[in-house]
């Protein structure tokens, strides 16, 4: 988590976005990044209760939740927020929702901003066929899809890529060990 972070290049006093936060994972990690004069939005779909009391705790006080759907993703639309990340998630959601999804993100960062993206990858040319079946994305769509937005891919980070991963499997099959990609991508500064 470190590697990536540093990668996206966080740092204290930053206004970031943690989308489809799981159980909060990289909102804790964030948080403490970031620091009392940062932010950190964490959004779900659905916000579960042992979830909200956990980021209730004064060591978290810098958390905002967001809960709701994310084609209609709850961020502050001022371009305010320094980065915005979605975690092993992409994949998960429709592609007409993550076009409405990654609109949102471009609306709410600044000019520079970054906006990560780490999934799972799927045998290139593959599309969305392997989506649901085994949790993977083919890296070719997510660029396409961001860069539709309105976003520049800037830089790929090599420290999750397994080559000697065939992309064939489901990524439950071999936890951890599934190639994965790390995309910068940014909204750009004019």
């Amino acid at each position: 988590a470190e590697e990536i972070l540093r990668f996206y290049g966080v740092k204290s006093g930053d206004k970031v976005a943690d989308i489809m936060a799981g159980r909060g994972y990289y909102t804790a990690i964030l948080s403490q990044v970031v620091g009392e004069k940062g932010v950190v939005y964490s959004a779900n779909e659905t916000i579960r209760k042992e979830f909200a009391a956990r980021f209730q705790n004064p060591p978290f006080a810098n958390v905002k939740l967001v809960e709701g759907k994310m084609e209609a993703l709850a961020l502050p639309a001022d371009s305010s927020l320094d980065f915005v990340f979605i975690h092993l998630n992409y994949h998960d959601l429709a592609p007409e929702t993550r076009t409405a999804m990654n609109r949102r993100i471009f609306a709410a960062l600044k000019p520079g901003g970054a906006y990560g993206v780490v999934d799972h990858a799927a045998k290139d040319g593959s599309g969305n066929e392997v989506n649901h079946t085994l949790h993977r994305i083919d890296k070719a769509i997510v660029v396409k899809e961001v860069t539709e937005a309105g976003f520049v891919l800037v830089r790929e980070g090599e420290v999750l890529r397994n080559p000697g991963d065939p992309r064939t499997e489901s990524v439950f099959v071999d936890r951890g060990k599934s190639d994965r990609f790390v995309l910068r991508f940014e909204k750009p500064k004019r």
